[in-house]
């Protein structure tokens, strides 16, 4: 993997701008607290992201990934209504996460069926059990400790008051090491570009294709479930509507970073710089009091531009057939 591929270097450039342009004309954007508090914009969709960014590298994807976390969030907080200590609160989040991711993954390999049809399914499907357990109520009394992780600072963590640096982001980063180094160090980071690259040749090479997939399904309901968990204690209630639509968000950052949608290449390094490009830029437009739905403008045309960009650019690089044929 090279240091910094083309669209990588042009996530950095367009980060700079954005920094740049909004640090100029926003009073306090470049404060330090500032900044920490952009980070909460994006690093629970982030968190998805990277599951996302594995799942399309390999040629498939999870549109149901909010979904689950509304349910692991709705689990854990079930079981803190039953008595259970935090431990087992974030066992049970975890353990339906996995068991949702689990089933994509059954539907996906078992029987063969495209994953974006199972998981606009399973969507419905997840989503629609959490407002009918839960309807409009909420579930709150989550313990401090749970929003402290949500809310807080690693130096509130380790006793250093000037470290501001929120629990979230350092959890982003870690797993984003993580996956990283997964993805692009390890024979199974290129078994998963093999498998997305050409399924067919990934088999006859010996590939347990179905297993690779299956293991990304329930990776990515793991994921959701972190997200939840976090998710669940900066805001400090679960409610059926948790994450509603994000996963537009999660597509519209790997798509951003650099990820093909057809599968078999992208970065994790491209993934975070987009997440830290689309978190910052409507962070800024929130300073700015722009309405949701324009942002919801914005994630949906930037989606639309990071899938027609790189494919432009990659015209304008191949010379054109009339200046190869012979005068």
């Amino acid at each position: 993997m090279k240091a910094l591929d083309t669209w990588e270097r042009v996530l950095i450039a367009l980060i700079v701008a954005v920094y740049f342009c909004f640090g100029i004309g926003i009073e306090g954007f470049f404060s330090p607290y500032a900044l920490a508090d952009s980070t909460y914009n994006f690093s629970e969709k982030a968190l998805i992201a990277l599951a996302m960014a594995l799942l399309v590298v390999s040629g498939e994807i999870d549109l149901s990934i909010a979904a689950t976390m509304a349910l692991a969030s709705l689990a854990m907080g079930f079981a803190m209504q039953a008595g259970a200590g935090l431990p087992v609160m974030l066992l049970v989040a975890i353990a339906v996460g996995a068991l949702c991711g689990a089933f994509n993954g059954w539907l996906v390999t078992r029987w063969k069926l495209p994953s974006i049809v199972v998981t606009i399914g399973t969507l419905s499907l997840y989503r629609g059990l959490a407002q009918v357990v839960l309807g409009d109520q909420a579930i709150t009394g989550y313990p401090e400790t749970l929003s402290n992780w949500g809310n807080g600072s690693v130096g509130d963590l380790i006793g250093v008051p000037w470290l501001i640096v929120p629990i979230e982001f350092a959890v982003l980063l870690v797993m984003a090491l993580a996956v990283g180094l997964l993805l692009h160090r390890t024979i199974h980071g290129r078994r998963i570009y093999a498998i997305g690259a050409n399924p067919i040749a990934s088999r006859f090479s010996g590939i347990a294709v179905d297993r690779y997939r299956l293991g990304l399904f329930i990776f990515a309901g793991v994921m959701a479930a972190l997200a939840a968990i976090l998710l669940t204690g900066r805001i400090g209630s679960t409610r059926p509507n948790l994450a509603m639509g994000w996963e537009l968000d999660a597509v519209t950052i790997v798509i951003l970073g650099g990820v093909a949608i057809e599968g078999g290449r992208g970065s994790i390094v491209g993934v975070l710089l987009a997440a830290v490009l689309l978190g910052s830029f409507t962070f800024a437009l929130g300073m700015l009091n722009v309405s949701g739905i324009v942002m919801s403008m914005i994630v949906g045309a930037l989606l639309i531009v990071a899938m027609v960009l790189p494919r432009w650019l990659r015209l304008l690089r191949r010379p054109s057939a009339a200046a190869l044929k012979p005068a």
